[in-house]
């Protein structure tokens, strides 16, 4: 018989895991993740194996399912919530929506301080009190807001709950306020990000994305000096990674791009004046103080590419410097990339065309994740790094989708959809579709419900199907709602909303059962207004909903669209080939032309500096050449004399 370990004995340990009710819900959690995970041993767990099972089985709470959770006694309940969060167990939204429904029902909210942050962005804040609101954001601020991207309305109401608790909008935040705040100042207005302290700058390197304001914002924010203390004494101090640094750079340097871009293009052809580039040079960290992409141009030999290729592209280079490399490329492989050298180039993918990349020959997976698990790669390229993959034989494994990422699903061809075998779409995992167009989602429904059609539990299918309900008619749809299943409000948002438009409110009320509450946070999301449009105030006052939302949906961006600051040279100059077009939608912004030395004040020189040891310090301080850094440095001392008067 499995044991129960009393909850006074466990703090924030998992000895509850050896619970009846636990362990039913992992092992249907481990019955519909597939046999990649290990399934609960029959005999049972006591405290101490509980841990060691829980550690070696992460896998299968971050498959935690809310349907059997729901049968889950209080106590059980609040002890699988903290092992959430004290094995720091990622959810997606639609894992947590539903978990924060189950625990406001069974009274477990005021424990958030045991609770996952990203939790906390779920949870009702009208229960929020004073006495523990301060605490209850500070919390919640250490999560991912982008969770909220379907549920505009609890985004905006966290935002008013956070500035409640400092006792209402500030014109100026400081540094104490920005504390408090964390991640929540990425839904600040851009007018806010300018006259922030300047320590703004850490809560911002936690945005995933910022709106084209924010990012202006923020370029003046760096332009303007104040944020020497705010940035280059957390680098100084170790709380910078250089990786973060160089994203200031580029930050930077992307406001600089506007009155450089103007500017005639320089000639190509000039002659190398810096040097010619060696092994060494490319592994100098200062790489990009001595040399523009024209010198790049001028001064790299193709033997020299060919040996170093890898350390020249671990550094940030801008636009115009990979094209550089890539035409280099072209010379020394005319007949195209050897598939040893693709795995070195991922950082440049985006810049080759269609007609470019069928000249590759990829025989491995291996090579097809790395070209398709990069960032740079551009979604319409998937299809044809596929094909060439499939041309040699190769096979689409769920191995393989799980590490390409569920979005590349949208760009795979009907035909190499219909190609995958059920048994490795089954291995999949749980992809996110939504960024597909609807005639994609419709596809992957069709297949999904081709494969997963004959599961004989309710349940399980509705586990199995629900990633490609996106996809799913109207009779799929009303058949769920009949099937007892509660869907989370993620999954309910990202229905085809002509579907959703055509199903009653009863329909809806049975679909999203004991969720039908998150409405109220989603009722300004697009598909939830279309769907509201269509009924009447009457029917809609049943659900505590009326007809005429007055918030507007976006607080900072639409759902699922991207502006990564970490990225903003690819953002901005996608792609390079003129038979590819621009993604983006933006013109392109030649930010090559300037040396950093040039265009970099001395606090963002100093982040390339401030990881080196001090003794490669003085050195490159001594041969900087022309460009003589504006900064004191003495071996006594790392810090420069003007941070310091």
């Amino acid at each position: 018989m499995i044991r129960t370990v009393r909850p006074s004995a466990m703090g924030s340990r998992v000895g509850a895991l050896a619970s009846p009710g636990l362990a039913l819900l992992l092992s249907l959690t481990a019955h519909c993740s597939g046999p990649q995970t290990k399934s609960l041993p029959k005999g049972g767990l006591n405290a101490s194996e509980a841990n060691v099972w829980v550690r070696d089985n992460t896998s299968l709470l971050q498959n935690f399912w809310c349907l059997p959770a729901s049968q889950l006694p209080r106590e059980q309940l609040s002890s699988l919530i903290r092992t959430l969060a004290s094995q720091r167990v990622t959810l997606k939204a639609w894992q947590l929506s539903c978990l924060a429904n189950l625990a406001a029902r069974l009274g477990l909210q005021d424990d958030f301080e045991f609770h996952p942050p990203n939790l906390l962005l779920f949870y009702n804040l009208s229960q929020v009190g004073d006495t523990n609101c301060r605490a209850f954001i500070h919390h919640a601020a250490q999560g991912d807001t982008e969770l909220l991207a379907n549920l505009p309305n609890q985004r905006v109401a966290l935002q008013r709950t956070a500035l409640a608790c400092l006792g209402g909008p500030h014109l100026q935040l400081s540094a104490s306020d920005l504390w408090l705040l964390g991640v929540l100042v990425c839904d600040m207005e851009a007018p806010q990000i300018m006259t922030a302290d300047p320590s703004v700058l850490k809560n911002l390197l936690r945005c995933p994305r910022l709106t084209v304001l924010q990012i202006a914002a923020l370029n003046t924010l760096l332009a303007s000096g104040k944020t020497q203390i705010g940035v280059v004494a957390a680098c100084r101090a170790g709380q910078l990674s250089r990786h973060d640094a160089r994203r200031f750079v580029v930050n930077f340097l992307e406001s600089k791009a506007t009155s450089v871009s103007s500017r005639p293009k320089r000639r190509t052809g000039r002659s190398c004046v810096r040097g010619n580039i060696t092994a060494a040079t490319l592994h100098d960290d200062l790489f990009l103080v001595h040399y523009d992409c024209t010198q790049l141009e001028s001064c790299l030999g193709t033997r020299v590419l060919r040996a170093n290729l890898d350390p020249l592209l671990q550094h940030p280079l801008p636009a115009e410097c990979q094209r550089v490399v890539k035409t280099k490329l072209a010379q020394i492989y005319p007949h195209g990339i050897p598939e040893d050298q693709l795995h070195l180039i991922t950082s440049l993918v985006y810049l080759y065309s269609l007609a470019e990349i069928g000249q590759w020959n990829i025989t491995s997976g291996d090579t097809v994740m790395v070209l398709l698990a990069s960032d740079a790669a551009l979604d319409n390229q998937t299809e044809a790094v596929l094909q060439r993959f499939l041309d040699h034989n190769g096979k689409v494994t769920g191995a393989l989708l799980v590490a390409i990422g569920g979005s590349r699903l949208c760009w795979m061809s009907v035909k190499q959809i219909q190609i995958i075998q059920p048994s490795e779409f089954r291995l999949a995992g749980a992809p996110d579709i939504s960024p597909c167009p609807q005639s994609r989602k419709d596809v992957l429904f069709a297949k999904a419900h081709e494969v997963f059609r004959n599961t004989s539990n309710v349940g399980e299918y509705y586990y199995l199907i629900r990633p490609y309900l996106g996809g799913a008619p109207l009779e799929e749809l009303q058949y769920l709602a009949g099937a007892n299943i509660s869907m989370d409000i993620d999954t309910f948002t990202n229905l085809n909303p002509l579907t959703l438009k055509s199903m009653g409110v009863d329909s809806v009320r049975n679909l999203l059962g004991q969720n039908l509450g998150d409405l109220q946070k989603a009722r300004n999301h697009p598909n939830v207004i279309l769907w509201m449009h269509s009924h009447n105030m009457s029917d809609l006052s049943e659900l505590g909903l009326d007809s005429s939302p007055t918030l507007a949906y976006v607080t900072n961006r639409p759902p699922n669209t991207a502006y990564p600051p970490s990225n903003l040279i690819h953002s901005l100059d996608l792609p390079g080939n003129d038979d590819v077009s621009h993604s983006s939608g933006s013109p392109p912004v030649h930010l090559g032309y300037l040396s950093l030395a040039v265009v970099l004040p001395s606090s963002l020189l100093w982040l390339l500096l401030c990881q080196l040891p001090l003794g490669q310090m003085d050195t490159t301080h001594r041969t900087l050449g022309p460009w003589p850094l504006p900064m004191a440095l003495t071996r006594g001392s790392q810090t420069p004399k003007y941070l310091t008067s």
